[in-house]
């Protein structure tokens, strides 16, 4: 069972940056699509981010383009969210994913294993 562990959640100002780390259990995940999606209380889970396998391809939300940047590891199992100009808006459980296939996704049901989660708390 592919495991996914998100790290790098907090409390930070509007304004501020904050950079989310998500670690597989499988070395063979680089070869996988990978995704960040959010949720916050009463609302469905949103699309953030998206890399496709070899890491040629990201595609982001509106919401979030221009100031985040997903990447992967150089080892390729590990991939990251850099969050800068942070707002309250953005304010969310942040959830890393993995989907079996090179190609990248950003619907959440594409994707076959998830994180348990890590809180990101943007205050005014």
């Amino acid at each position: 069972q592919v495991q996914l562990v998100e790290s790098g959640g907090g409390e930070v100002q509007a304004g501020g940056s904050l950079r989310l780390s998500c670690a597989a259990s499988e070395r063979t995940l680089r070869r996988y699509a990978m995704g960040w999606f959010r949720q916050t209380p009463g609302k469905e889970r949103e699309f953030v981010a998206a890399i496709s396998g070899i890491g040629v391809n990201t595609y982001y939300s509106d919401s979030v383009k221009g100031r985040f940047t997903i990447s992967r590891g150089s080892a390729n199992n590990s991939v990251y969210l850099e969050m800068t100009s942070l707002m309250p808006d953005d304010t969310a459980v942040y959830y890393c994913a993995a989907r079996r296939m090179a190609t990248a996704a950003t619907a959440q049901d594409e994707f076959d294993y998830w994180g348990q989660g890590t809180q990101v708390t943007v205050s005014a």
